[in-house]
This record gives C-alpha cells, sequence and structure tokens, in this order.
C-alpha cells in the first residue's frame, strides 16, 4: 500500500491509535476482523466510500455516520478507529478501505504476540505452496468460485495447522484487494515483519543451511541493513551452487548458475 499526502499523515495517526489501543488490552484479533469488515462494506457501497472521503462534509458528522452504521457491530477499540478514519482528511477515495485493511492487518500480527515469527514463516510456506501448485492457485483465484468456496478450500489445508492470525490473514487475502493471492500474502509478511522492526529476505540455495551458516548470514544482512533480518530459506537445486538473497529491491546474487550464465553471455558476445 502506498500512501500520499493527507492519507499518509491519516494512517500515521490511526496506526498510533491502533498500537495504543492494543498496549492497553484491546482483543487484537476482533479489532482486526472488525477493521476488515468495515473495509469490505466501504469497497462494496461507492455511495458510503465518498461520503466518507469527503471534505466539504463536516468531520464531525462522518463520525457521527460511522457510529450510526458500525455502532453495536464492531469492538468499542475498533470503532474508535473507524469513526477517527471517517472524521480525518484522505487523498483518494480509495484509500480509507486500503487504510483500514493494512490495519486490521497490524491488530491480527500483533494478536500472534510472541508467535510472530512463526506467523511469518506460515505466511511464506502458503506462498511457496501456492507458488508450486498452479491448480490450487487457479481455483483461489477462479470469479466462478465464491469466496465462502475459496475459504473453505484454504481452511481445510490450513485449520490444526497453523496459528489463528495465519489462517485469518489467508481468509483475508482472498478479498480480492491484490493482484494475486500470493501478492497479498507476500506484503502481509513484509508489514508482520515491519512491525517488529525487521526486513524479509528470500534466500534460495542448493541445499539446506545449517545452523551456523544461518546466523552467519542472518548476522551479515543485519550489519548491512542495519536492522534485524527475518529469513526465507528456499531450497532450490537450479542454483546449483552458491546463494541468492532478495531483500526488498536489492537483490545479491552469488549462485554458480549465474556465473555459469554470465559466461556463456560473454561467449556469445
Amino acid at each position: 500500500m502506498s500512501l500520499r499526502g493527507a492519507s499518509a499523515e491519516t494512517y500515521a495517526a490511526l496506526s498510533g491509535a491502533v498500537d495504543t489501543a492494543l498496549a492497553g488490552g484491546a482483543d487484537a484479533a476482533r479489532v482486526g476482523d472488525d477493521l476488515f469488515s468495515v473495509a469490505e462494506v466501504l469497497r462494496s457501497e461507492p455511495g458510503l466510500r465518498r461520503i466518507a472521503t469527503d471534505v466539504s462534509v463536516d468531520s464531525s458528522a462522518k463520525a457521527g455516520l460511522a457510529r450510526q452504521i458500525f455502532g453495536g457491530k464492531l469492538s468499542d477499540d475498533a470503532l474508535v478507529v473507524v469513526e477517527s478514519a471517517f472524521a480525518r482528511r484522505w487523498t483518494q477515495v480509495r484509500d480509507l478501505a486500503s487504510a483500514l485493511e493494512e490495519l486490521g492487518v497490524r491488530a491480527v500480527v500483533t494478536s500472534a504476540g510472541s508467535d510472530s515469527g512463526r506467523l511469518a514463516d506460515e505466511l511464506f510456506a502458503l506462498s511457496e505452496l501456492l507458488d508450486a501448485n498452479p491448480e490450487l492457485r487457479s481455483a483461489l483465484a477462479d470469479p466462478a468460485r465464491s469466496r465462502e468456496d475459496k475459504r473453505a478450500l484454504l481452511r481445510g489445508l490450513l485449520e490444526g495447522r497453523t496459528l489463528p492470525s495465519t489462517l485469518t490473514l489467508a481468509d483475508q487475502a482472498l478479498a480480492g484487494t491484490y493482484r494475486t493471492v500470493v501478492a497479498a500474502l507476500d506484503s502481509y509478511q513484509q508489514l508482520a515483519a515491519s512491525i517488529h522492526g525487521q526486513k524479509v529476505a528470500t534466500v534460495r540455495v542448493a541445499r539446506p543451511l545449517d545452523e551456523r551458516d544461518t546466523e552467519r548470514l542472518e548476522a551479515a544482512l543485519r550489519r548491512q541493513y542495519d536492522r534485524e533480518i527475518h529469513l526465507n530459506i528456499v531450497v532450490d537445486p537450479e542454483v546449483i551452487g552458491g546463494i541468492r538473497v532478495e531483500i526488498g529491491d536489492d537483490i545479491i546474487d552469488g549462485t554458480v548458475s549465474t556465473r555459469l550464465d554470465d559466461a556463456r553471455r560473454a561467449l556469445a558476445g
């Protein structure tokens, strides 16, 4: 999600409010679910979305509208956030729903508590599963299938095997707000890492790294990027040897396969 101007300022203020509420003991999982549901309503009701972001409408009136529509349906903590979101300024109409969805992700990530590392690993594992199974990926992208059908498919794969927060985010990935389910899961993992002051590095190797090599790589990346690193390690036989690291827009490629390709191109040139 990329927000600018007033939307970025509003999102920063709302993020602080959500973090304060969660630190004060709010039910993080409930807050997340509530914010997801409001984002879904806004996306399905363009008239409401326009009113909620109309700068010519008094902010207190917009907050009152949020209270009128969602009062009694949301937790008190989520309702306070939604009222504030309605009352504040947004650069673009679509930013309101997008921000509430991302705030919901923040809340769900927080609900994982000390299992946040496991949550990130499970989101990545699900992304890898979908990448490796085109039939499953197609089933989740099929517009002829209902969302409930897709939810049942994912729950059959995940329920009882993952954290509740992983299941919640997998379900939210079906909302269609990202280009693909995999793109949604990747975004959620990145956000989960950033909340805990981390960056995500995807490491591709020909064979599994032992604990010592993993620690050395993690330490080297931590020094280079000056923050904690969450490693996604992928064993890829095509690598042949060496290592490829993708972290944000940066790619560190020291694989044998790449060096061979470079040599072939040099010879051909």
